[in-house]
């Protein structure tokens, strides 16, 4: 691992009680969630030995510690952006390092123009796949192994069973959730008109300056990634009206509630069942169903009275087995 990894998670580690198994990155003027932490411990980047710091509106810059829901936690409250002019490793460092620090799975969120036409400023965005138009990748340049293979496979880069328990939870909470394909550009600028008809032919539903960087730096070390898109503000030529900055933090204020209750759930959901006091090393979907057909066909001990059940109800049991985790 690099030095400079391995300063910031000692930091970190000394300083954090409980090691989280969810991490959250907020998006614009969505820092408002950090505040439902509890027994929280807020850390700001420019403390944090290797942390790049943010410098947008809405943005805290902060790292808060603590659990949510009986869920060990950790919040970053403010992103680094690729337009600030960081070059694009420093960019993901925020997002590698709650990995590092032991989270399975990470909650990513954003605030996002609208391009379907059938959405409305205000709503929320399931994201079900990106659009990488950025121009660059975080994992150009040599590949370090402790993260991950050289070639990772970004075909459930939003995971699939994650974005069902998304959809579930927010039916219970009784919150509106759209869903749709995120398509991530530089900024700082807002895209023309002629552009947003250009990524809604490529099948983009909302369009943001963050996000798909830090979800590829996860998916390359195996950490599941669930997205969610605040749609702050129509896109450019949506409707006949300037876009603004303060509009999208006007739009993250009116929604902070709905927010907050939907990514609360949420964490909860996730976050059952996980132990942590240890990390869990992600079994490969060839060894998970390995085992789940092992243990489909395993006969009952002496003097057990296993009862037998279908082999189709065999079969479904060994794939919920294998299917909830990937090794990439």
């Amino acid at each position: 691992m690099d030095a400079r990894f391995a300063e910031t998670v000692e930091f970190l580690r000394a300083r954090i009680p409980v090691p989280p198994v969810v991490g959250v990155i907020l998006g614009s003027g969505l820092g408002d969630f950090a505040a439902a932490v509890e027994d929280r411990l807020e850390i700001p980047y420019a403390q944090i030995p290797g942390f790049p710091a943010s410098a947008v509106v809405g943005h805290a810059g902060t790292l808060v510690a603590g659990t949510l829901a009986g869920v060990p936690i950790v919040v970053l409250s403010g992103r680094i952006h690729f337009y600030e002019g960081h070059p694009m490793p420093s960019v993901v460092t925020p997002a590698r390092v709650l990995g590092l620090l032991g989270c399975r799975d990470v909650v990513v969120t954003n605030a996002a123009g609208g391009i379907d036409q059938s959405f409305s400023a205000g709503d929320l965005m399931l994201i079900s796949d990106h659009i990488n138009l950025f121009g660059t990748n975080p994992l150009i340049g040599p590949n370090d192994e402790t993260f991950g293979a050289r070639f990772p496979d970004m075909s459930d880069a939003y995971r699939s069973d994650l974005r069902t328990l998304a959809k579930a939870v927010a039916r219970r909470v009784k919150v509106p959730l759209k869903e749709g394909v995120y398509v991530g550009v530089t900024g700082p600028s807002y895209e023309t008109p002629a552009e947003i008809r250009a990524f809604r032919a490529l099948g983009a539903h909302a369009v943001g300056m963050s996000t798909v960087p830090e979800v590829i730096a996860l998916g390359h070390m195996g950490v599941g990634v669930v997205g969610v898109s605040c749609i702050t503000n129509m896109a450019a030529g949506v409707l006949k009206q300037p876009l603004h900055h303060e509009e999208v933090l006007e739009t993250t204020r009116r929604v902070k509630d709905r927010f907050v209750r939907l990514l609360t759930a949420l964490v909860a959901a996730m976050g059952e069942g996980r132990s942590p006091d240890r990390l869990v090393v992600v079994p490969s979907r060839k060894a998970s169903a390995g085992a789940g057909r092992a243990k489909a066909g395993a006969k009952p001990k002496p003097g057990s009275k296993a009862k037998a059940r279908p082999k189709a109800a065999a079969r479904r049991g060994a794939t919920a087995k294998s299917s909830p985790r990937r090794k990439r």
